[in-house]
């Protein structure tokens, strides 16, 4: 695994991600893949200012967090979540973007730290990415509709919200978060506080970018978010439905029937299989 604070001495996006499907999950820099998604979307751009500012917030969190004990602090979660608001928040004033949340590039990592505010999962990995780097123990969850991190270290544990200056949450806040995107009638799940992994994480950022190029009739562009989710997670069957679809919305009618042949041999819900089958049956149709 790539070290968090490491900066690897090459770094070409693609081959970075065509590594990463062979990869165990706990041996993916969250980061670093991040970062190399994001690089596809911008050619041209140097990354190598990117890699050291990754660094920088991993060295200083590190810092900051040895003043804080020096000054008196216990060194609990409490205060490693400190040390993490101090530089990213404080320092390097990341926020939220709440007045153009769906902008694409808050969801893209390079942007994000060009502009220095993001969408919750997108800051979350920087903060997972600088916690990390001391070798604390920080995890995402995906609660819905918003993208949270846990702090833990033994039987301590702390919620926070990247989104909102790093904000401690406690279960009632986590109670509304639920109701807001689910309806009033949602309660929170444990499943709620299950730990992402790091490709969850990922697959999470690009469905982000996935359905606002759907929502703005960019097929082909969500065709290319596609492709690289099917790198990331190449078990992920469900892809295989969505890049037929994408295939077909951009005229590609034959990789569109090969995707979606594959989806209907892997999909294991015969209801799915059936509406797969009658697009397969009209794409077919229009080849005649």
């Amino acid at each position: 695994m790539i070290s968090n604070s490491e900066i690897p001495e090459e770094f070409d996006p693609q081959s970075y991600l065509d590594k990463v499907s062979s990869l165990d999950d706990d041996e993916i820099d969250l980061a670093h893949a991040a970062l190399a998604l994001s690089a596809l979307s911008h050619t041209g751009v140097s990354v190598s200012r990117y890699l050291h500012h990754l660094k920088t917030i991993g060295e200083e969190v590190g810092a900051r967090f040895h003043t804080l004990c020096k000054q008196g602090k216990s060194g609990d979660v409490e205060t490693r979540l400190q040390a993490l608001r101090d530089v990213l928040v404080d320092k390097f004033a990341y926020c939220g973007d709440s007045e153009t949340y769906d902008d694409l590039q808050n969801a893209s990592l390079i942007r994000v730290i060009d502009r220095a505010k993001g969408l919750p999962i997108t800051l979350s990995i920087l903060y997972i990415h600088a916690a990390r780097a001391q070798g604390w123990e920080i995890a995402g969850l995906n609660v819905p509709g918003h993208f949270v991190c846990r702090l833990e270290d033994g039987p301590q544990r702390v919620l926070f919200d990247p989104f909102n200056d790093g904000e401690i949450l406690e279960a009632p806040d986590l109670r509304d978060i639920v109701k807001k995107a689910l309806g009033p009638n949602a309660e929170l799940s444990a499943d709620y506080y299950e730990a992402a992994s790091n490709r969850d994480i990922l697959m999470r950022l690009q469905n982000n970018i996935k359905f606002r190029q759907i929502e703005a009739e960019d097929y082909a562009g969500a065709l290319k978010i596609v492709q690289q989710m099917q790198i990331i997670d190449p078990d992920e069957y469900r892809l295989f439905l969505d890049a037929g679809v994408l295939y077909a919305r951009t005229d590609h009618l034959k990789d569109a029937i090969d995707s979606l042949v594959t989806y209907i041999e892997k999909a294991p819900n015969s209801r799915d299989r059936m509406e797969a089958e009658l697009l397969l049956q009209q794409l077919n149709d229009q080849l005649q």
